[in-house]
C-alpha cells in the first residue's frame, strides 16, 4: 500500500517496499528557543535556514508546527509555510490538533498533496479533523489514542486504529491516505514501552497493511545518550513495519539509510553511498563555517 505526498514538483511515496521516509521535525518551537523567538518576531530567516538544512541532510517531507504561547498560531503558520516553500520544494506536513490552525496552514500550501498531523480516535477529533482531510484531499496521521487516552496494550491501540480507519474510509478518505501512529512512550518510565509499540506495529501491519509513522525520539525521553537509543529503536521499528517517522534527519539520517540498506531496500548500496558522500561534504562546509565564526 502506497501513500503519495506531493509538492508542486516533487512526489514522495511511502510504502513497505519503498525506502523509509524522513519527515523533518525541526520546524517546531518546542525545545528550540531561537525558533520560538523568531516566530514571536515574525522573522522567517531562521525558519528558512531550518527548512533548507533539513532537506540538505535528507528530509523527504517537512513537518510544520508553530505551537507557541506568545503567538496567534493561525496567523503565523501561513507565514511559515510560505517561507518554507520559498527555499525548498518538498511535501509539507501541517502539525496541529486545532482545526483552524490546520486549515490556515493548508490554505497557504501551493498545490500538491500535503500530510496532516494529526487526528486520533477521540470523537471530538474525528468529527473536527477528518472533514478537513477529506476536503483538502490530504493524507493524515492517525494517533492510536482512544476516548479514554493512550491504550496500554497493543490490542487496545489496534482497536483505536480500527476506529480511525473505519471512520475515515466511511467518509470517502482512501485507506492508503491514512498513516497510523502506533505511539511510543519513554522506556525510561516503562521498560516494555518499546516492545508494546513494536507489537502494535506488527498487529496493524497484519490487520490493515497501512503505512505507519512514529515520533521515534519519544522512546528515549529522560535518558542519557538519547541518540543511541533513538537509532536502535528506529532500526527495530523499521524491521517491524513502520514506513516513515517525524524525526531528526541530521542526527538520524545515516542510521535510517543504513537500516534501509540492511533490509534490502538499497540496490548495490547506491542510496547509502550517495547519502554518505553528500553529508560528508555538508559536514566539511558546516565545520568550516563554524571555525570562521
Amino acid at each position: 500500500m502506497h501513500t503519495i505526498l506531493k509538492s508542486n514538483s516533487k512526489e514522495v511515496t511511502i510504502g513497505i517496499d519503498k525506502p523509509f521516509v524522513i519527515i523533518g521535525e525541526k520546524i517546531n518551537p518546542t525545545g528550540i528557543k531561537k525558533l520560538g523567538q523568531a516566530l514571536v518576531e515574525r522573522n522567517m530567516d531562521f525558519v528558512k535556514q531550518l527548512a533548507k538544512r533539513q532537506v540538505d541532510w535528507g528530509a523527504d517531507v517537512l513537518d510544520v508546527n508553530v505551537g507557541h504561547p506568545q503567538i496567534e498560531e493561525a496567523e503565523v503558520i501561513p507565514l511559515v509555510v510560505e517561507a518554507v516553500q520559498s527555499v525548498v520544494d518538498v511535501p509539507l506536513c501541517i502539525d496541529s490538533n486545532e482545526p483552524k490552525i490546520l486549515e490556515a496552514g493548508l490554505n497557504a500550501i501551493k498545490g500538491g498533496k500535503p500530510l496532516i498531523n494529526s487526528v486520533n480516535g477521540e470523537e471530538k477529533q474525528l468529527a473536527s479533523v477528518l472533514p478537513i482531510v477529506k476536503e483538502r484531499g490530504a493524507a493524515v496521521i492517525g494517533l492510536t489514542i482512544a476516548d479514554e487516552g493512550i491504550p496500554p496494550t497493543p490490542e487496545g491501540r489496534l482497536a483505536a486504529a480500527d476506529k480511525i480507519i473505519k471512520r475515515a474510509t466511511k467518509m470517502g478518505i482512501p485507506i492508503e491516505d491514512i498513516i497510523i501512529d502506533p505511539l511510543v512512550m519513554t522506556v525510561g518510565h516503562n521498560s516494555v514501552a518499546g516492545t508494546i509499540t513494536l507489537k502494535t506495529i506488527e498487529l496493524i501491519k497484519k490487520e490493515f497493511g497501512v503505512n505507519m509513522s512514529l515520533g521515534a525520539s519519544n522512546v528515549s525521553f529522560g535518558l542519557p545518550d538519547r541518540h543511541s537509543v533513538n537509532a536502535a529503536f528506529l532500526a527495530l521499528m523499521m524491521q517491524a513495519g513502520a514506513t516513515c517517522s517525524i524525526t531528526d534527519a541530521i542526527k538520524l539520517g545515516s542510521a535510517i539509510k543504513a537500516t534501509d540498506l540492511l533490509l534490502g531496500k538499497d540496490m548495490n548500496s547506491i542510496r547509502y553511498l550517495k547519502y554518505f558522500r553528500a553529508t560528508e561534504k555538508l559536514r566539511e562546509i558546516e565545520n568550516s563555517t563554524k571555525q570562521q565564526k
